[in-house]
Formats: structure tokens, C-alpha cells, sequence
């Protein structure tokens, strides 16, 4: 029997779940760069929903304590529910359960603060109770230090957790440059998003193929006047 895990993602075989993505967790992050942990987290959404892969988002204490969820993540899915728990381990939520087992996927994506707490209890649980392959987006999850998450991460991947980053699974869903149905969205994710690789492809797209700059209103260049 060929294991599942050698599977690459597609749109069709997987879910995705967001957890916790609130900022009184990302206050905590010390693991990387918020800005940056937010950046991909924000571009894994967009590219969730340029595919169509079914998505879920949990908070935890959003009133009491983690406030509301990234508001650039929420515009992404303006109609989902938002699942709150109390428990800091999501797979004790009898929602989160249903909407799991409603999407019909077993291999999960998984993004979420904070990798040794929430991440690390919900990707076990599922898998020892639920029987679903987790597949845990390393750079758009974040711990209380580097240690912790490098280590969560450890244990996890001991465990049958696959690691895996945004802009890989990202890709690992076009896989085909030649379907151009997801194109055109793929290549403005990865100009917004994917820092060098986007500037990359912002450089090639104007100056190599004279396409226009993408801006949202012409800007007049003036030509060097040397000083007198």
C-alpha cells in the first residue's frame, strides 16, 4: 500500500484550519518576525481561497484575552463563521469536529499560534482521535520563542506531522504553471507576499515583458535636471 503521506497537496484532497490567529497570541510570537508571520499567513489564506480549498478558523478568548482575528485573514473568507472555544486545544470543540468532518478531507493545513500550545494538542489529537493527516505551515505558525517552536515542531513531525511552508503549499497546489484558471491569482499572491521572489517577478513582468507597473494610478517619472 503506498503511504498517503507521499501524496502531493492539491485543491481537491486537502482542508485548511487557521487557529488562533488573534493578536494577543501573535504579541507572544517570539519564534519570527510578526510582521512576516502575519504577511504568510495572510498570503496562505489568499491562496486557500484562490483554490478553493475548504477553510475553518477558530479563536480562542477572543474578549477576554486574544482579541478579534486578523482582519486582513477575516476579509479573505467574509461569510465563514468564526469558531470560538475556551479550550486551548481546538479538537476539544465539538465545532471544530463537525466543520472538519463536514469538509470531507482528511490531510489538514495547518496555521496557527502557538506552534507548542495550540498548534501541538489540536495536530496530535486529530490525528490520534480523528485520523487526519496534519500538515503544519512551519513559517505562518509562531511560538513564544524560537525554542518552543523549533521543538513543537520536532515533536510533531516524531508524531507523523508533515512540515511544510505557505509559498510550498501554495505551489504545491498550482503545480502547473500551464492552468491558468489559478494563474493570474497565484502570480499577484506572489508579488504581494513573497518578498524577493515577488520582486523577482515584478521586475521580469516590466522590464523584460514591458508589462505595465502594477500600481494603482500612474506615477509621472521627471528626468535628471543637474544642479547649476
Amino acid at each position: 500500500m503506498i503511504d498517503s503521506k507521499l501524496d502531493v497537496l492539491t485543491p481537491t484532497n486537502c482542508q485548511m484550519i487557521f487557529i488562533d490567529q488573534q493578536p494577543q497570541m501573535a504579541f507572544g510570537v517570539q519564534s519570527m518576525d510578526r510582521q512576516a508571520l502575519k504577511n504568510n499567513v495572510v498570503a496562505l489564506a489568499k491562496a486557500a481561497k484562490t483554490f478553493g480549498i475548504p477553510t475553518t478558523i477558530t479563536t480562542v478568548e477572543t474578549l477576554s484575552f486574544s482579541g478579534h482575528t486578523y482582519p486582513e485573514l477575516l476579509d479573505v473568507f467574509p461569510t465563514h463563521d468564526i469558531l470560538e472555544r475556551s479550550s486551548m486545544n481546538s479538537w476539544d470543540d465539538q465545532k471544530v469536529r463537525d466543520a472538519l468532518a463536514a469538509n470531507g478531507k482528511k490531510k489538514v493545513v495547518v496555521s496557527g499560534l502557538w506552534t507548542e500550545v495550540c498548534n501541538n494538542s489540536f495536530a496530535l489529537c486529530a490525528m490520534a482521535e480523528g485520523q487526519y493527516e496534519i500538515y503544519m505551515v512551519a513559517d505562518a505558525s509562531g511560538g513564544t520563542s524560537k525554542e518552543a517552536h523549533d521543538y513543537a515542531m520536532q515533536r510533531m513531525i516524531q508524531a507523523g506531522v508533515i512540515p511544510v511552508t505557505w509559498q510550498q503549499v501554495m505551489l504545491e497546489w498550482q503545480r502547473d504553471w500551464a492552468r491558468k484558471e489559478t494563474y493570474d491569482a497565484v502570480m499577484a499572491i506572489v508579488k504581494e507576499h513573497s518578498g524577493a521572489y515577488g520582486m523577482g517577478v515584478d521586475y521580469a513582468y516590466t522590464m523584460v515583458h514591458k508589462a505595465p507597473e502594477r500600481t494603482q494610478g500612474d506615477h509621472r517619472t521627471l528626468a535628471p535636471v543637474p544642479a547649476r
